[in-house]
């Protein structure tokens, strides 16, 4: 699984696609795309949204490339952020078509978007968290198997449990974001 890029790589990444070169959008979706779908399809549990979410972000950065402040985070973490904000907007339109009230689509925008946080979370960490928690919680091993699995001593397994579990423990408690301007998601 792909980690955040490094700033450089992001700058030039942006460079290349502001002077049109589409072999730059060709690897930013190969880089990328699995992310934005896993992220699109965990808030709207649907693949075909999910697929149209996929290409109205391509889409958005290939039209906007200089939307984009590698000041603001990595290339990885704003892509991502406009796959949450266009899954969201698109899970709220197909929610009030369907009569929901208002309070039913906050509620499920709010456990999609932690599921799509937590997913996030999981993986952005670092390959030993993860495979701490995965041996944890996957095949519900305690801290003294998952030691002797990873190699490692007791204490740094609790360690790396206790880490893993504290970054997915901030997925339910949602970043205070601006909304973006009406014309300034992805679309």
């Amino acid at each position: 699984m792909a980690t955040d890029a490094p700033p450089r790589w992001d700058r030039k990444m942006q460079q290349r696609l502001a002077h049109g070169e589409a072999a730059a959008l060709g690897e930013l979706y190969d880089r990328f795309a699995s992310l934005v779908h896993t992220l699109a399809h965990r808030v709207l549990d649907d693949e075909t949204g999910a697929d149209h979410v996929t290409r109205e972000v391509f889409g958005y950065v290939w039209e906007n490339p200089g939307a984009y402040d590698p000041k603001q985070g990595s290339l990885r973490s704003w892509i991502a952020t406009l796959a949450h904000r266009q899954a969201v907007e698109r899970l709220r339109r197909s929610q009030s078509e369907g009569h929901s009230t208002p309070e039913e689509i906050e509620r499920k925008v709010r456990e999609a978007s932690a599921a799509a946080r937590a997913d996030y979370i999981v993986t952005s960490m670092p390959a030993p968290l993860r495979a701490a928690l995965d041996l944890a919680y996957l095949r519900r091993l305690d801290y003294r198997q998952a030691a002797a699995d990873l190699g490692v001593t007791e204490d740094e397994a609790r360690r790396r449990l206790r880490l893993g579990l504290q970054l997915l423990s901030t997925a339910h408690h949602a970043p205070r974001m601006a909304s973006p301007p009406a014309h300034g998601g992805a679309r």
